[in-house]
């Protein structure tokens, strides 16, 4: 039953071109790291979100089951579906409120965050969202769950998800376009972009740039891997996770490392000591970003099944930070 519920009406194959931003999505699939995708309009980064699901593990019976039960206690639980076997994916509008996004209610009940759990909340134009309501999706995407509490009771619902969202470089979308003008100052290009916390970037790990695709690329008759293909990597890496966090009880994920499994499973060589210390200086990076770079290190490290941190695992964790490394940020 499960196996027919598994099923998804989309694939990676569909998205032409997009190497580099292929690639951050496996590694954040691989990881459960949160992504942004930042690009001009019509580049393809909603149609990239919309294939996350598909190169994340297969869902477990016992997942599936936690995702039916909620999705039925929020009362969008199809009919014709007995069991939810494919990962979710919410992609609320930025009008939306932030009980809407948390959930709440006189009598609490899920919101978009829970209703993503153990899948994927796409949050689309991610500047135009009130500040309110991204500041207060930080809780659940450091603890795995939201608390309501009412003066009659207090609900907890889960919402472990993996965060991808989207946003243009400037209000136009065409700042950096070799061949379209934006007619944004730089001022009001770092007002837009500010419109996003600080605290909240750090807790994204990969910041990639989406450009627009060529015409070679979309006319091109080279073979574009598969969301199976892509899977299978996904998984071989998770499975390291599993083993390697197998002792600890609140870890899955190279994302949810804390500090001491950092330090332990993270050791980097004197070359990259320095790459990393130079990259922290001259982007006058946070202590979590800090953090951050090094579990996306763990991650590359592990899609290639290498037991220790190469300088190549850290430079290109590092690659993904965008917005640290852009003047507008």
């Amino acid at each position: 039953m499960l196996t027919e519920a598994s099923q998804y009406s989309v694939d990676l194959r569909d998205v032409r071109g997009q190497l580099s931003a292929k690639r951050a999505l496996e590694i954040a699939c691989a990881g459960s790291h949160n992504i942004l995708l930042i690009g001009p309009p019509g580049a393809g980064k909603t149609m990239l979100a919309k294939r996350i699901p598909t190169i994340l593990p297969p869902m477990s019976l016992e997942e599936a089951i936690e995702t039916t039960h909620i999705h039925s206690v929020a009362g969008v639980l199809e009919d014709s579906r007995g069991l939810v076997g494919t990962r979710p994916y919410r992609s609320p509008h930025h009008t939306i409120s932030d009980a809407g996004l948390i959930g709440g209610g006189a009598l609490p009940c899920p919101g978009e965050v829970s209703l993503g759990h153990n899948g994927v909340v796409f949050l689309d134009e991610l500047p135009e969202f009130q500040r309110n309501v991204l500041e207060v999706i930080r809780q659940p995407l450091e603890d795995g769950n939201v608390t309501i509490a009412r003066a009659s009771l207090s609900v907890n619902f889960p919402s472990r998800f993996v965060l991808a969202a989207a946003m243009t470089p400037c209000p136009c979308g065409f700042f950096g376009d070799a061949k379209r003008e934006c007619h944004y100052s730089p001022v009001q290009i770092q007002r837009y972009v500010s419109k996003i916390s600080g605290p909240l970037l750090d807790r994204i790990d990969i910041h990639i740039e989406v450009p627009a695709v060529q015409y070679k690329e979309l006319r091109g008759d080279v073979e574009i891997e598969s969301s199976a293909c892509v899977r299978s990597r996904v998984v071989r890496a998770r499975e390291i996770q599993v083993e390697r966090y197998r002792s600890e009880k609140t870890t899955y994920a190279n994302s949810q490392m804390p500090p001491k499994l950092i330090r332990k499973h993270c050791a980097i060589t004197p070359e990259g000591e320095k790459i990393l210390e130079t990259a922290i200086q001259r982007l006058g990076l946070s202590a979590r970003a800090h953090d951050r770079i090094l579990k996306v290190s763990r991650t590359t490290a592990d899609l290639e099944g290498a037991p220790s941190l190469a300088p190549k695992h850290l430079s290109e964790a590092i690659q993904y930070r965008t917005l640290d490394r852009t003047y507008w940020a």
